[in-house]
């Protein structure tokens, strides 16, 4: 299935639409394997959104743009594959655009993140060439769709690196663009 014993994601999401009846809540992954755990969960949810950027060809092999859910499901995912090599602007670029389309349909009453590092380009595993503040942006470019959308409520939770600098330094440039937004609120 992949790297996760434990879908973190998924049970923030359906808690939110379980607990505090949230009807469309969307999940942005941008950890650089495909979310194919999270997105088998929610394949049929009209009320859960899921966007995945990663690496592909890579592991588990799913993740094409094709994959858009299936019945009350249908049109709720959003796939980012993205090659080895691609540039980092054009990775970002086409990140938040299709950030932009999913949000717009989606129209969230929470985001909840996938924070993961591995597409670090430093990082053994993944290594998608992004640099530690490409994440910063990555933040930002959510924390907006959070903040035009649903009043800025958003959750990270915390995926994984394998390289423990890049990890340090990325996870610091996330946080410190939460910290700043929420000292601003």
């Amino acid at each position: 299935m992949g790297f996760c014993l434990f879908n973190n994601a998924a049970i923030a999401a359906r808690q939110a639409t379980a607990e505090h009846r949230l009807t469309r809540v969307l999940i942005v992954d941008w950890d650089v394997h495909h979310g194919n755990g999270t997105q088998d969960i929610f394949y049929n949810d009209a009320e859960i959104y899921f966007l995945s950027a990663h690496r592909f060809p890579f592991y588990p092999g799913s993740g094409t743009r094709e994959e858009t859910g299936t019945g009350q499901g249908l049109g709720t995912v959003f796939n980012l594959p993205v090659e080895y090599g691609t540039a980092r602007h054009r990775y970002l670029a086409e990140f938040e655009q299709l950030l932009a389309d999913c949000a717009k349909r989606c129209h969230p009453e929470l985001v909840v993140i996938s924070a993961g590092f591995d597409a670090h380009r430093l990082d053994p595993i993944g290594s998608l060439d992004l640099e530690t503040e490409d994440f910063a942006q990555l933040t930002r470019l959510v924390l907006d769709v959070a903040d035009e959308y649903c009043n800025g409520r958003c959750v990270s939770l915390l995926e994984g690196g394998y390289n423990v600098q890049a990890l340090a330094e990325s996870v610091e440039q996330h946080l410190t663009v939460i910290a700043d937004r929420d000292s601003k609120l």
